[in-house]
Order: structure tokens, then C-alpha cells, then sequence
């Protein structure tokens, strides 16, 4: 696995891990009817990455968590796509992520709204010794599951 900055030969297959998961609502707090052109827009306004392994396999992104006394702390955004989930991609592009933010200057990496239902990615990292920092009960109206909370993970990195 290869993984490289994302370019726009990228954007189709971007795009088709995007739509089915933004559209499925169920762990990204993004309009569910977002179009292609305001999601890639999102994704690719910040530092974006793919993994490419003869096809695009998995993507994900890094920015400042926030402005001016926030900006040494970063958030990313992860997907991986559904035939290659359970293959490792999760794991490396944060193994990738965490070595970019430092090369970055990011002092810290922070997701704010992991979604408690989300326990694969919750696994992921806390097993990166991410700490769970906070919860916001009830924060996200899940599809299914009805209200479920959201929590902010934090990783310093030193």
C-alpha cells in the first residue's frame, strides 16, 4: 500500500467512498444529501491523502481542529473503502496521519465527534493511545439507533 497525496484523478474514486457513507448517515455528521461537488469540496479543502494499492482503497484528511490559539491541534477524517475494510488501511493511513500532523507541526491530534456506536473506529484509537477526553450525550441522531453519543478523542504528539 502506497499512500500519497490525494490529486484530481483521485476525485472519482474519492468520491465513490464518500457518497455511500455521507448518505448513509451513520458516522459522519454531514448532510446526508450533501452533492458530490460540496463533499469533495469538503474533503479535499484540507491536507488529503489516499491509499493506493493499483486502485484507491482508502482516503482521509488533516486541517487545524481550529483558528488561531487551536491551530497546533489537528483533526482528520477517515474512510476506508467497503471491500477493504478489516484489511489494515484504517490503521495505516492513521500510522500515516499521526507521522504527517508531526511533520506538519501539529502538536496534537483530536477527533471531535467520534460516535460511540462507531466501535471499530473508537477501537482504532484507543488502541493508538488516543484518551477519550469528553462525551457529548446524545449529540447524533443516528439512522437507526436512534440518539446515540458522540466523543472527542485526544492524542498528543510527542
Amino acid at each position: 500500500m502506497i499512500i500519497r497525496i490525494a490529486e484530481t484523478r483521485d476525485k472519482g474514486a474519492i468520491w465513490a467512498m464518500l457518497e455511500p457513507v455521507f448518505r448513509a448517515g451513520e458516522t459522519y455528521a454531514i448532510d446526508p444529501g450533501i452533492s458530490r461537488s460540496d463533499a469533495l469540496d469538503y474533503w479535499l479543502s484540507a491536507h488529503a491523502f489516499v491509499v493506493d494499492d493499483g486502485g484507491v482503497l482508502g482516503t482521509y484528511y488533516i486541517r487545524q481542529n481550529q483558528a488561531g490559539g487551536g491551530s497546533h491541534v489537528c483533526n482528520c477524517g477517515f474512510i476506508t473503502r467497503a471491500a477493504a475494510e478489516g484489511k489494515g488501511v484504517a490503521r495505516a493511513m492513521l500510522e500515516h496521519a499521526l507521522t504527517e500532523a508531526k511533520r506538519l507541526g501539529f502538536e496534537a491530534m483530536q477527533f471531535n465527534f467520534v460516535l460511540a456506536s462507531n466501535t471499530r473506529a473508537v477501537d482504532i484509537w484507543k488502541r493508538a493511545g488516543f484518551s477519550e477526553i469528553g462525551c457529548q450525550p446524545r449529540a447524533f441522531l443516528h439512522p437507526t439507533l436512534g440518539h446515540v453519543d458522540a466523543l472527542i478523542m485526544h492524542k498528543f504528539l510527542d
